[in-house]
């Protein structure tokens, strides 16, 4: 692989890394929202990047609120989105709506053990996920074994805006860089090239 084709995939990958960054940033006050790291490579290909998500837990906010909830362990609890599709979540601020039922701002509705979750506006929800209402059980949570429920907190992004904003800046200096290095070698080659035909005539 020539100078130009390798600083070009450094470019490429100078870009990968920035809009990883740039996403996590973003992120940065979603709730539950777990960052991707970049991972830049040098392959036969030239200068690859790649990105994984971090499944380390964010920090817990306390809310106070009962039906804030936030998930410890391996899993999280399960709720239906707005298309039906039953999605896993660790962590969602819920209030009753119409039907009873607790749903979030982006219309996932927590289920029990036998679909969706019906709650009275005093329930509470316990580590195990069983809600109590009125003295006694009332139903509970359908969550991962070994899952911990945490009313009252919303596990927050684990994202370090500090060092997010570094990993911005060091990925446009490694764009910068690459972009003059290519612009560098291709003027010397094009003064090879003048060199030459002057030579030649």
């Amino acid at each position: 692989m020539d100078g130009i084709a390798l600083m070009a995939t450094a470019m490429h990958a100078a870009k990968s890394r920035l809009d990883v960054a740039a996403s996590n940033l973003a992120n940065v006050s979603t709730n539950g929202f777990h960052k991707r790291v970049a991972h830049a490579a040098l392959t036969a290909n030239g200068l690859v990047t790649t990105s994984e998500l971090d499944a380390a837990e964010g920090p817990l906010r306390h809310t106070g609120r009962a039906f804030d909830l936030s998930a410890a362990g391996p899993g999280g609890f399960f709720a239906r989105d707005r298309t039906g599709r039953t999605v896993e979540l660790r962590s969602g601020s819920f209030e009753r709506d119409a039907f009873g039922r607790l749903a979030d701002d982006r219309g996932n509705v927590l289920l029990g053990q036998s679909g969706p979750l019906v709650v009275a506006a005093d329930a509470t929800i316990d580590a195990r996920g069983i809600v109590r209402e009125a003295g006694g059980t009332a139903g509970a949570l359908r969550v991962r074994p070994g899952t911990a429920v945490q009313s009252g907190f919303l596990e927050a992004a684990n994202v370090d805006a500090v060092g997010e904003m570094v990993e911005v800046l060091e990925a446009q200096r490694a764009f910068e860089t690459a972009q003059k290095t290519l612009s560098a070698i291709d003027e010397a080659r094009q003064k090879d090239v003048n060199d030459v035909a002057r030579v030649k005539s």
